[in-house]
């Protein structure tokens, strides 16, 4: 480039700048050549806002997500980085676009309502940022469960908090304030003010396995969330689960569409259980239990069925700490009845079934359903040293935890609890063993 044309690109960069800081910029934009367009944050104010959390300074290979991207900084930070980002706003902003352009950048700008997007409509993402967006939100715990089912990995929380002029309770009773018309700032568009127990209630009810706060600046609360475990499994005995079920419904139907929960039965030896020492997994995300209890000779831990899982077979498990998991269970998500007749299609199996009955009447082929319905299936061709914890009972294609099983016998009997809620109609019920499937034995379930 010649000097003139240098020195005019320069002039030319300079009154764009002057023009665009003039609009009403929110964010500071630093641009190629080392101008800023200035906005009403700072540069270093920005920067202190992504401090608060843990994320890496190479995104590379990874998918991020802005919500309330505005004049985009965070999003432009992300993609500097290395990450591939989704901007995503619910009204268009033109200062993005025109930053965008002068910045040669290549994130993707999608225009939608966090309240009514999914992960069905965007995908997923490695990270998603949600800052400064929850208190301009009506339907704020909804908004984070569609966050969390955005998230693969972890969110970046941001919210105006009510009690930021004090330390941090973590223990207080969460509360939030809700603004009809203009109580907060003067704002039209902010509806709610939570405090920080609130915001953590909320961030751990919406889905995501670990919330941990990490500070509070400028009237703002930040919280980092995690889909995933940070401990690993212990050696200690696995929790030895009984019987899987919605928590609701006392069936085998999960739907991504709903508000569901699953609860574990299971066994351990610990004296002592809470919310904050159990473990479920099930499609691969960690779910933190809401209710943990004692219950018949055994433990109860219910969760919700995490945000963001396909239609399909999931695999469900526990554990406690300085356990390993429980074996793997699998359960259906928005499975139609074609999708379960399919769930136990035989693959080639050295096993046979030579009977099924009622667990209680031994009526052959015929089942009860409701409180304290079980089956009874009577087994050739196992081996001797075969367990409980290696085998299932394979209902419509949802396993049911065996829970006893006979000793070594050319035949051998299981037993396996039913979910309450069943019910009645005809059903497939086949063993699965070391990942090969019998053939189904056609049962009726009737009350």
């Amino acid at each position: 480039m010649s000097e003139a044309r240098d020195k005019r690109f320069i002039e030319d960069t300079q009154r764009q700048v002057k023009r665009l800081s003039q609009l009403g910029w929110y964010h500071s934009i630093e641009l190629p050549d080392g101008s800023v367009i200035r906005g009403h944050q700072t540069l270093e104010q920005q920067r202190n806002r992504l401090r608060q959390f843990h994320i890496p300074e190479d995104l590379t290979g990874k998918r991020v997500l802005d919500i309330g991207a505005w004049d985009g900084w965070f999003s432009f930070e992300m993609e500097r980085r290395g990450a591939s980002v989704l901007a995503l706003d619910s009204a268009k902003n033109t200062r993005l676009l025109e930053a965008k352009a002068l910045l040669g950048s290549r994130i993707d700008y999608h225009i939608g309502d966090i309240c009514r997007l999914t992960s069905k409509d965007v995908g997923t993402f490695d990270i998603v940022l949600f800052f400064g967006v929850l208190y301009h939100l009506k339907h704020p715990l909804l908004a984070l469960e569609n966050v969390c089912g955005m998230c693969r990995d972890m969110a970046c929380i941001e919210s105006f908090v009510t009690d930021a002029g004090k330390a941090a309770d973590l223990a207080a009773i969460p509360s939030m304030e809700f603004y009809e018309t203009t109580e907060l700032r003067g704002q039209l568009d902010n509806w709610c003010g939570p405090n920080v127990a609130c915001l953590m209630a909320f961030t751990r009810t919406a889905g995501f396995a670990r919330v941990q706060f990490e500070s509070v600046l400028a009237e703002r609360a930040h919280v980092s969330a995690w889909r995933n475990w940070n401990s690993l499994p212990g050696d200690g005995p696995a929790p030895q689960v009984v019987c899987l079920e919605n928590s609701a419904t006392h069936d085998h139907n999960f739907s991504a569409n709903a508000d569901d929960y699953v609860t574990f039965y299971f066994t351990h030896e610990a004296v002592e259980l809470t919310c904050d020492n159990v473990y479920p997994e099930i499609g691969g995300f960690g779910a933190r239990p809401f209710y943990v209890a004692k219950t018949g000779g055994g433990w109860q831990a219910s969760c919700k069925l995490p945000p963001g899982l396909v239609s399909g077979w999931h695999l469900a498990r526990i554990r406690v700490d300085d356990s390993r998991f429980s074996a793997e269970f699998r359960i259906g998500v928005d499975i139609t009845p074609a999708d379960r007749r399919d769930g136990h299609s035989a693959t080639s199996s050295p096993l046979e079934i030579t009977r099924v009955a009622d667990g209680h009447t031994f009526e052959s082929n015929r089942i009860r359903v409701g409180e304290n319905s079980a089956v009874s299936v009577w087994v050739g061709g196992l081996p001797d040293n075969a367990s409980a914890v290696d085998l299932r009972i394979r209902l419509d294609g949802t396993d049911l935890p065996v829970i006893w099983l006979a000793p070594a016998a050319p035949t051998r009997q299981l037993n396996a609890l039913l979910p309450a809620g069943m019910e009645p109609g005809r059903a497939g019920i086949t063993i699965v063993f070391n990942g090969a499937e019998t053939q189904a034995v056609e049962v009726e379930l009737h009350r």
